[in-house]
């Protein structure tokens, strides 16, 4: 199976418009968005926001990030796109999804404490599920801030480390785009789609993950 795995585009809808023209006309079975549709604004944005990628045709899979207006998630359950707290399919392929972030300092519009994003996992996690979680794995390439902290989600490493799902798509850190492991889970944080960047990733028997540039 094909993806295209996006995340952080923070109401930049040119950027959304750009991939949209590069995606026209290939194959690929869902594009999986891992939140930060807008940058603190509501549901008219993201509609405007994810309207070129929705026009492709193409199954797509979403959960909101902590910078996205109180309305957004009501936006895609109404689309048909939300996977915040739930277990959806896409050609038989389970994905679990993780709208907003752990806490932070700065107070943003969603964020859950480690015992939510735990609780979120056990509920619906099935054994060989794809995660799209907002937040990443605490420890990882993919929530190391600029200075070298790590401040990713301790719940959902700890997670990784117990129940290795096959693939975790991140986002929320924007200077930690990268593919790394956890044993044998793959984490990749495809880094923010308003700086032009995305990832490509092949699900077969190996998962092949493609980091690529507007």
């Amino acid at each position: 199976m094909r993806f295209v795995a996006i995340t952080d585009i923070h109401g930049n809808s040119k950027r959304a418009r750009q991939l949209a023209e590069i995606l026209r006309g290939e194959e690929f079975e869902a594009l999986l968005v891992a939140g930060d549709i807008t940058h603190f604004s509501g549901s008219d944005k993201a509609r405007e926001v994810l309207e070129p990628l929705l026009e492709l045709g193409i199954p797509m899979v979403a959960v909101h990030g902590n910078c996205d207006g109180r309305d957004v998630p009501e936006l895609l359950t109404e689309l048909g796109i939300n996977a915040h707290n739930r277990r959806v399919e896409i050609g038989g392929v389970g994905i679990v999804g993780i709208g907003g972030s752990n806490i932070t300092p700065f107070h943003t519009v969603w964020e859950l404490t480690e015992e939510e994003i735990g609780g979120i996992l056990e509920r619906n996690y099935r054994e060989g599920d794809i995660i799209l979680s907002h937040v990443p794995p605490h420890g990882t390439i993919a929530d190391r801030v600029h200075f070298g902290r790590h401040v990713g989600s301790r719940s959902l490493r700890d997670f990784i480390d117990e129940k290795q799902p096959p693939l975790v798509i991140c986002g929320h850190i924007h200077e930690g785009r990268g593919v790394d492991r956890v044993g044998k889970t793959v984490v990749v944080n495809p880094g923010p789609l308003f700086r032009k960047y995305y990832a490509v990733i092949e699900l077969e028997e190996e998962i092949n993950v493609e980091l690529k540039k507007l």
